[in-house]
């Protein structure tokens, strides 16, 4: 009891002190200012790469409605990271550099395994979801097979291009040789369309191509026609997808799926275009089961492709 009192006598002297001190602070609530407005959190770009398998500005001409209709649906910037070859794409992803990409079915299944990339929905073409290799010769040539390209000079796409580089070399493996024994010179154009037009102007006696980047230029240059033919097609593989690093985070990933596969549906000029423009009649999803004939074969390559 006694010490309540005390405490009540300090508390009215401190009190009293305060009210008498002429020197203390008046503050005065009339001239009140609002607060500054918080500086608004953005969120840092899309960061995006496209395998080259166009030249590398098509790619950017085929891409950009797309990137745009990403970046108004996601309220962010999108940009573009390019390299020259798959590897150095897969070497982003595999760095978290770049957050989604489009990519070759080997470079998909190299990444895979490598990087622990994700498959996040893939293109559908003619209501399908495959691709071919189409292996093409001048127009005016005589070859009928891969067999008839024995001594020719032959251009080969990338390195570790499924379509370009790894079923051709399947198919010099099933004639006993090696594309080094095989071919008296190879060269790589690192494009498909490149490729083709390498073969049109005579600088190779042959290429192996992917058909949709092929009937693509053939639909846009008609006159690539009467310059080149196709004397095989492969079986059908697993078409080139669209992939994200392993770093994206699930709700990122989750909501580009959504805009992706929506594409179709939403009547926008802006969807439309970019759908157009890519050759693309909408983005499905599809399982990894549906590269693993791609990744029998590639393992059947082995050290002939990095």
């Amino acid at each position: 009891m006694v010490r309540q009192i005390r405490w009540l006598i300090l508390t009215l002297l401190f009190i009293g002190a305060c009210g008498n001190n002429p020197s203390a602070p008046i503050i005065s609530l009339n001239n009140l200012q609002p607060l500054p407005a918080p500086t608004p959190v953005t969120s840092p770009p899309l960061r995006v790469s496209v395998a080259s398998v166009v030249s590398p500005q098509g790619t950017v001409q085929s891409y950009q409605p797309l990137l745009d209709y990403l970046s108004a649906h996601l309220g962010r910037q999108v940009v573009i990271v390019q390299r020259r070859t798959y590897s150095e794409t897969n070497e982003l992803i595999g760095r978290n550099e770049v957050d989604i990409a489009f990519v070759c079915t080997s470079a998909y299944i190299d990444g895979r395994d490598r990087y622990g990339m994700q498959l996040l929905v893939a293109p559908q073409v003619n209501g399908e979801t495959v691709y071919h290799s189409l292996l093409i010769v001048p127009a005016h040539s005589a070859a009928r097979s891969m067999a008839d390209l024995r001594g020719k000079t032959f251009a080969f796409t990338d390195p570790t291009s499924f379509s370009g580089r790894v079923y051709p070399t399947a198919l010099v493996q099933q004639l006993g040789a090696t594309p080094e024994r095989f071919f008296h010179n190879t060269f790589f154009t690192y494009s498909h369309d490149t490729a083709i037009e390498a073969v049109a102007n005579g600088l190779a006696d042959g290429a192996a191509v992917d058909s949709l980047v092929f009937n693509f230029a053939i639909a846009r240059n008609p006159t690539l026609a009467d310059a080149v033919k196709v004397i095989h097609t492969s079986p059908p593989f697993g078409i080139p997808p669209v992939v994200t690093a392993s770093g994206v985070r699930p709700q990122l990933r989750a909501e580009l799926q959504t805009i992706l596969l929506g594409m179709a549906d939403d009547p926008s000029s802006l969807a439309q275009t970019a759908l157009a423009v890519l050759g693309i009649e909408r983005f499905v999803m599809i399982d990894d089961a549906a590269y693993a004939s791609a990744r029998l074969l590639r393992s059947q390559v082995g050290d002939l492709v990095p």
